[in-house]
């Protein structure tokens, strides 16, 4: 099995099927799987991937895991942990097919608190098999070999981040051995965001929540209300903790308009996953001084496809105007001379109960051209917010 643990995920997900649970019990969606490189899959493939993801159906919360959970995420409650023993995940419930050109197509609908759980190991199991059928083999020891330069890189220069890696892995081996290199060699490594190898190696759990969290919102409650209700439903299941805001849904300066002074005072920082990070840094600084407070007590986590040389030119660009750390990816579980999948699964539409209508979710993002959505909806969103038609 590629997928052995139902903690083999990112703790966002976590964090966000507890956040629908405690606020939106009846909420439905879909999750849909796009390749942005349009990659021609075979049919063989295909089998292949349906016979993993029908693997799924046989993991189970073991008490260890449980326990493990309950004494180390403070912020959710173990009547959650509780309630994810018995969760099953149910291949039925995934449509997927290869299309006239051998593109794949993957969608899962079910209620929001359990949806959001398939779309990590999913992505996951896609990126193994599909380096599998092309051939891949890598070469652990120059994938170690250039881990091991930009630990040194992070050792000298004092670069905080964390492995935000696990949904485009090269496999869970590869991952397994970056994660194990980092615990014994790197002093900047402030943890991973995927559970299973937090508990495995005694590391840190990182995460807050996603894009998904702030898209639902948009579609229910309007675009010019999305970001700044995402974040109050935060605060409200939270109460503080987990208080890094992403800020890129609707696109930064949106963001940027919306964020009240009491959310920005209350929140830790903000995440910044797309556009000119530079650039970013300039507008939140001037944001956080335009609302008096002071940015230098505050946080950027950057995690926008990065390697460690550019991570190290924001560090510099950041230095006495405002934290930062990174979150950093594919470059640390799939830097292994072979083309990375650029896949991902986003929620595509919604709804607040089974009697609703459903409802298209969207994401603006500040990189041109990786807007996620149908188009008709994408170009209602940019109406509403004012935002050029594109």
């Amino acid at each position: 099995m590629i997928i052995k643990t139902l903690l083999d995920t990112d703790l966002y997900k976590f964090t966000t099927s507890y956040a629908y649970i405690k606020l939106f019990p009846y909420a439905i969606g879909t999750f849909s799987f796009n390749d942005r490189n349009e990659t021609h899959y075979t049919e063989e493939f295909l089998q292949t991937l349906k016979t993993e993801i029908e693997k799924l159906r046989r993991l189970r919360l073991t008490e260890e895991e449980l326990e493990y959970m309950a004494n180390n995420c403070r912020f959710l409650p173990r009547v959650y942990w509780e309630w994810l023993s018995s969760f099953r995940f149910d291949p039925r419930k995934i449509n997927i097919y290869l299309d006239a050109n051998h593109q794949l197509h993957m969608e899962v609908t079910d209620l929001l608190y359990k949806v959001t759980l398939y779309e990590v190991p999913l992505l996951a199991i896609v990126s193994e098999i599909k380096n599998r059928f092309f051939g891949y083999v890598p070469d652990k020891n120059q994938i170690l070999d250039k881990l091991s330069e930009k630990i040194r890189l992070s050792n000298r220069e004092k670069l905080l981040f964390s492995e935000f890696g696990t949904r485009r892995r090269f496999s869970f081996d590869v991952q397994d051995a970056v994660i194990k290199e980092l615990k014994e060699t790197s002093r900047y490594c402030t943890g991973t965001s995927n559970c299973y190898f937090a508990m495995k190696y005694n590391t840190k759990m990182m995460g807050t929540h996603p894009h998904e969290w702030f898209m639902f919102h948009g579609a229910q409650f309007g675009y010019k209300h999305a970001n700044y209700m995402a974040l109050e439903n935060w605060v409200n299941v939270y109460d503080g903790d987990l208080g890094i805001a992403l800020s890129d849904t609707y696109t930064s300066d949106i963001f940027l308009t919306n964020i009240s002074r009491k959310q920005a005072k209350l929140f830790d920082g903000v995440r910044c996953d797309s556009g000119n990070e530079f650039e970013f840094i300039d507008k939140l600084t001037f944001r956080y001084k335009e609302l008096g407070i002071d940015s230098t007590t505050k946080t950027v986590v950057f995690s926008n496809g990065l390697d460690f040389k550019k991570a190290l030119k924001i560090q510099a660009y950041c230095k006495g105007r405002i934290r930062c750390s990174f979150g950093i990816g594919t470059n640390l579980t799939n830097d292994t001379g072979f083309d990375p999948s650029n896949i991902v699964m986003k929620l595509s539409q919604c709804k607040m109960n089974i009697n609703q209508e459903w409802r298209q979710c969207i994401k603006l993002s500040d990189d041109e051209g990786k807007h996620t959505g149908t188009p008709e909806e994408v170009q209602a969103c940019l109406r509403e917010l004012r935002l050029p038609i594109t």
